[in-house]
């Protein structure tokens, strides 16, 4: 049987993550290393590393937390959303595979549906599902926000697409290169 990390310190180490105190991918270690099978974990590391741009380590800490937990829900979604902002698409897709599986209306459901319209260029579609996902998601404002920057970046892309087709300046934008581009330039390195 699987020994799980307490709450206690599950939540202590969240409260780290909002912190300045810049520990926590120490105190992520020494809980990993008290409690190696617990994929919360796993997955704590690594939304850490990709907040500070260790993308290696965190895709690693994410792959371990969905070998873990299958089920994780969260944990494959960031995965795939990891690997579709690192220019993996086809493996996002196959990574987010599972999440079909989630209720009718699951926020990450239309989530995964949106960035998957997102991928395809149908921006429209991308819209209208990253919307309604926000309605539904009253569990994970973060990744609301997240999904609202990219809704303002279909925007940009649409503009800019708008004004080629007048004969402006500005040029035809796939929108899975200008995402892209758009979160490799907020990475630190």
């Amino acid at each position: 049987m699987t020994t799980l990390c307490g709450d206690a310190d599950l939540q202590a180490l969240m409260e780290a993550m909002q912190s300045n105190e810049h520990d926590e991918i120490a105190r992520a270690d020494r809980l990993i290393s008290a409690f190696p099978e617990d994929p919360r974990l796993h997955f704590l590391r690594g939304s850490i590393l990709a907040s500070i741009g260790r993308p290696i380590e965190a895709l690693s800490s994410l792959k371990r937390a969905v070998a873990l937990a299958p089920d994780f829900a969260i944990a494959r979604f960031q995965l795939g959303f990891f690997q579709l902002t690192s220019g993996e698409a086809a493996d996002a897709l196959s990574t987010w595979g599972p999440i079909a599986l989630l209720p009718e209306g699951h926020y990450l459901r239309f989530f995964v549906g949106g960035l998957t319209h997102l991928i395809r260029d149908e921006f429209d579609d991308c819209v209208t599902r990253l919307n309604e996902g926000i309605a539904t998601n009253d569990e994970n404002p973060a990744l609301n926000r997240d999904m609202q920057l990219i809704i303002d970046q279909v925007g940009e892309i649409k503009r800019a697409n708008a004004k080629e087709a007048a004969g402006q300046e500005g040029g035809n934008t796939s929108a899975t290169s200008f995402l892209l581009d758009q979160l490799s330039a907020r990475r630190p390195n």
